[in-house]
């Protein structure tokens, strides 16, 4: 949004300077984007007298110019072809900045004669396009500041222009006096109302208008009228100043006066040529195949149902959008028909979608503007019409009416306190609310029509704080207990996770934050991907479920490092993984991947690969690190996702503390990773926490007794797995037998049986064994081992 200082004081009368009406709007919400100020870059220029001027001696198209400054008689070289003898000219010494040409000036020779300065031109001053010549001016005195002059002479030249971003929450700061409103609230000046029009009219409209059922809730109000006899010529100087001084072209009187009603009151308007006009205009979704040449000079084919305002040729505007090129109006333009409508915002915003139009009525309709204002906007634009292009009215037609916007809220005094921390009298907040147009009735305050954005008490809360400006917030201690130690923020489970964190990143992990929605494909590939966990609105189609595992973002991520030739990495993320979307569903996990080398080259160059262990040893680590027992039970009741000989899961019984493994090798061509790659995922909350409240590990226990390891070799059918031999033996005596180890397999017998060799090793706690006791306990080893496996001691 854009506007000058000048055109701003027409809706506020103030005396503010530039910077505070800058800062306060900033502080008000509406961020200042820019500033283009005259004075800055014109405050080092001064006015001088040129006492004669001669021809250069040696080039037809220069002149040697003595010049009387505010410091004495100095020589300029000039090239302009009106430098002469008597005129008053703006002066740039030696050390100015010159903006048009982007230089700052010295003293130079110019074939061969120095030149202490320059005269400028409008364009070198950027002022205008002007360069034929240098800058004449019909008054003023050497020495005077040429800022001053231009003040006083033509002030619309040093007029500052200012840029606002405005949030999509305010459309009322879409017009100038909207933006004043809000200053004159913070007691920057007094808003000057917006004056009222009465139109007579002195015929009836020969044009009607109508609105279609179907869009009865699209296009709630259309209304117009007629204007005949209008002179369609330039507009007013003072009007194009005001529009090219916010970038817009003037292009003639009647467009320029919708131009400046869109910017000025935030009413944007549409004028139709009615020489150009067959009929009546109706509001009707546009029919398959029609199209529009729009003002844009482009030909759009409107989508079946697209709103259009049509006459009986066809569609003659996009509503709300633009409006068309063949009923526009032009210098010969002498009747026309002007139009002021409200529209629904969410189709608005849809059709300018769909179309890809960006128009400043698109812009302010898809936000809401004041649908109270529709036939107000549309007597003021008809006398604006009537003032510069002649002409006269008929009377006003309506199709619809206004929609009902009246609504309020209870005005909470303390909940500004409350909610934001500032502590307002409550005369001052029901001051600032009515000077924002609510109007106060008891403790109820009545939203104006010009608010769509206010719908609740907290929001009448957000208006008070903020015309009282945030920036009086002042920070407050947090209340400390009076003795003793405070009771620990964080949950148990919250502190295991970040023990697990540490660990992870200690052990040479990069942490990454990842999504929690991914592709609906790859949530399948992970056992997800249902409709319980499907995002109703995804922000895009690669975000459409919850995530099942947090393997999907690692791997990506690993994708993207590969690409760019990073082969070797170590990611983690700790974070939810979803089995539904109900409370109670979500989980927190830590994963870890590890994918292509491990460690340092050898001497030979080469470098071991990741393996399996590799995520075992640390999956270990993190269990370790948030107190998980020291043993558990490796199993292999796997996911899809894993290799399913190169993984595993470490358990307590049924209840799976972390899996590692292989990740499948179809798993990662679809995540098109380049293997080998294993990984790791510790589950947190599943990891038993202590039962009592003292020592979380029993004591140590070192017994003086001299150990006894026994090797056994077993025959066993090829499917069996060595953990089975090894679960079989560590029972047989559980007092005795301290663990149990596979030292060898061997694969080469026949009728498809393999020997696995495993050592047990006895640790005596009140007496030394003897050779019965040790065989005692081998015998038990072997029955065990025989009645689990089906296994026999290899002869």
């Amino acid at each position: 949004m854009k506007f000058t200082l000048s055109w701003l004081k027409e809706h506020l009368k103030t005396e503010a300077p530039l910077d505070q009406i800058t800062e306060v709007l900033t502080d008000l919400g509406l961020e200042v984007e820019e500033v283009v100020d005259p004075a800055a870059r014109l405050g080092s220029f001064t006015l001088a007298k040129v006492l004669h001027a001669e021809q250069h001696p040696d080039a037809d198209r220069l002149r040697v110019c003595r010049v009387l400054t505010d410091e004495g008689e100095k020589q300029i070289v000039c090239g302009a072809p009106n430098a002469r003898e008597g005129i008053t000219v703006v002066l740039a010494k030696p050390g100015d900045y010159v903006p048009g040409i982007d230089v700052t000036l010295g003293v130079g020779k110019i074939r061969g004669i120095e030149s202490h300065g320059m005269m400028a031109s409008e364009r070198e001053l950027e002022l205008s396009d002007e360069h034929d010549g240098i800058i004449e001016l019909p008054s003023g005195e050497v020495g005077q500041k040429f800022i001053d002059w231009l003040a006083a002479n033509a002030p619309e030249k040093v007029d500052p222009m200012i840029h606002i971003k405005i949030t999509p929450n305010r459309p009322d700061a879409l017009g100038v006096h909207g933006i004043a409103r809000d200053l004159a609230a913070r007691g920057l000046g007094e808003l000057i109302p917006i004056k009222r029009a009465v139109i007579e009219g002195r015929f009836d409209s020969p044009v009607n208008v109508s609105i279609d059922d179907s869009l009865a809730a699209k296009a709630p109000v259309f209304a117009g009228r007629v204007l005949r006899g209008v002179s369609n010529g330039p507009s007013p100087d003072w009007l194009q100043k005001r529009l090219r001084a916010i970038g817009l072209r003037p292009i003639n009187t009647l467009v320029d006066i919708t131009n400046l009603f869109t910017y000025d009151l935030n009413r944007p308007l549409h004028v139709f040529d009615m020489a150009k006009v067959q009929g009546d205009l109706r509001i009707r979704p546009a029919a398959a195949g029609e199209e529009i040449l729009a003002l844009d000079g482009k030909t759009y084919a409107l989508p079946e149902g697209t709103m259009v305002i049509a006459d009986q040729r066809g569609p003659e505007s996009i509503a709300g959008i633009m409006g068309g090129e063949e009923s526009g109006c032009d210098e010969t333009t002498t009747d026309v028909f002007v139009e002021s409508a409200y529209w629904d915002p969410i189709t608005i915003a849809a059709t300018g979608r769909a179309l890809k139009i960006n128009s400043d009525a698109r812009y302010r309709f898809e936000r809401g503007i004041d649908p109270a204002f529709t036939l107000p906007g549309l007597d003021l634009a008809t006398q604006m019409i009537l003032d510069l292009c002649g002409g006269e009215p008929s009377h006003m037609v309506v199709a619809g009416a206004v929609p009902d916007t009246a609504r309020a809220y209870r005005l909470d005094p303390a909940r500004t306190a409350s909610l934001v921390g500032l502590d307002i009298p409550e005369a001052t907040q029901r001051a600032t609310l009515e000077a924002l147009g609510f109007r106060m009735e008891g403790d109820m305050a009545h939203v104006p029509s010009w608010r769509p954005d206010v719908l609740g008490e907290a929001d009448l809360v957000e208006e008070i704080a903020r015309i009282a400006s945030l920036t009086g917030l002042e920070g407050q201690p947090l209340p400390r207990p009076q003795a003793g130690v405070p009771k620990p923020i964080l949950t148990p489970l919250q502190m295991r996770e970040r023990a697990a964190r540490r660990a992870a990143a200690a052990l040479g992990y990069n942490e990454c934050v990842t999504y929690s929605f991914i592709e609906h494909g790859v949530a399948e590939l992970f056992g997800g991907g249902s409709d319980a966990v499907r995002v109703e609105n995804p922000i895009s189609s690669e975000m459409t479920h919850l995530r099942p595992d947090l393997l999907p973002g690692l791997l990506a991520a690993a994708a993207r490092n590969q690409a760019r030739g990073f082969a070797d990495l170590a990611l983690f993320e700790l974070g939810p993984v979803f089995a539904g979307g109900e409370p109670g569903e979500q989980t927190v996990r830590v994963t870890g991947l590890l994918v292509g080398h491990s460690g340092p080259r050898d001497p030979f160059g080469e470098r071991r690969r990741v393996d399996l262990y590799d995520a075992k040893a640390d999956a270990e680590a993190i269990l370790a690190s948030i107190g998980a027992p020291a043993r558990g039970q490796i199993n292999r009741k796997l996911d899809g996702w894993w290799h399913p000989g190169r993984a595993g899961n470490i358990a307590l019984g049924p209840n799976v503390l972390a899996s590692f493994g292989e990740i499948h090798p179809r798993i990662l061509k679809a995540m098109d990773v380049k293997g080998p790659a294993v990984a790791f995922t510790v589950r947190i909350a599943n990891v038993p926490f202590p039962k009592a409240s003292g020592a979380s590990r029993p004591a140590l226990q070192i017994s003086d007794l001299q150990a006894v390891e026994r090797d056994f070799a077993f025959v066993v059918d090829a499917q069996v797995e060595a953990l089975a031999l090894v679960n079989a033996a560590a029972g047989a005596d559980k007092a005795l037998i301290e663990r149990v180890t596979v030292f060898d397999q061997f694969t080469g017998l026949e009728d498809g049986r393999k020997s696995i060799a495993i050592t047990a090793r006895l640790q005596p706690r009140d007496k030394t064994l003897t050779d019965a006791d040790i065989e005692a306990v081998s015998r038990k080893i072997i029955d065990k081992v025989q009645k689990a496996t089906g296994g026999t001691l290899r002869s």
